[in-house]
């Protein structure tokens, strides 16, 4: 998945960011992760995107809007087999920043540091649950992420 900040802190006065995520086909965003500080609305401008908020699971297309509030487990997915494309708008800002953070913890060639990732999303009062990857990949018949290729740390506390 790829994240491109589109509008962050500064130019909404801290009040929202927007982020855009690029999905291939079947593949799964992130982990079940649960935001402490922030809401998120997505609206998928390609595709069709798979979301697993709580215990419901539904699908969303081109124009649709999907909210996922803060303290509530969550993840999405490409579920088809072309790319899919969402915007992320996040309230308040400032969660954009953890996109930045990461990136480098996922280096070509080589295991994810996934140690580091653990880190930044306590840094973020992100909470992230690394044992539900293999259950969501088969579930939802879904790509191996890069998170696959490395050891799951312990769980990360928000």
């Amino acid at each position: 998945m790829t994240a491109r900040i589109l509008l962050g802190a500064v130019a909404t006065g801290e009040k929202f960011s927007v982020v855009e995520h690029l999905l291939a086909a079947r593949e799964l965003a992130a982990p079940l992760h649960m935001h402490s500080r922030e809401d998120e609305f997505t609206i998928v401008t390609e595709g069709r995107v798979g979301f697993l908020l709580g215990n419901e699971v539904f699908h969303a297309g081109p124009g649709e809007l999907v909210r996922k509030p803060r303290d509530q487990w969550h993840t999405f997915w490409n579920a088809g087999n072309e790319q899919a494309r969402v915007l992320e708008i996040i309230s308040p800002a400032g969660f954009e920043k953890y996109f930045d953070e990461i990136g480098p913890l996922f280096p070509d060639g080589a295991p994810p540091d996934l140690e580091g990732m653990a880190e930044a999303s306590a840094r973020y009062g992100l909470q992230m649950d690394f044992e539900s990857l293999p259950q969501l990949i088969e579930r939802f018949d879904l790509a191996r992420p890069l998170e696959m290729d490395g050891t799951p740390p312990a769980q990360s506390a928000g």
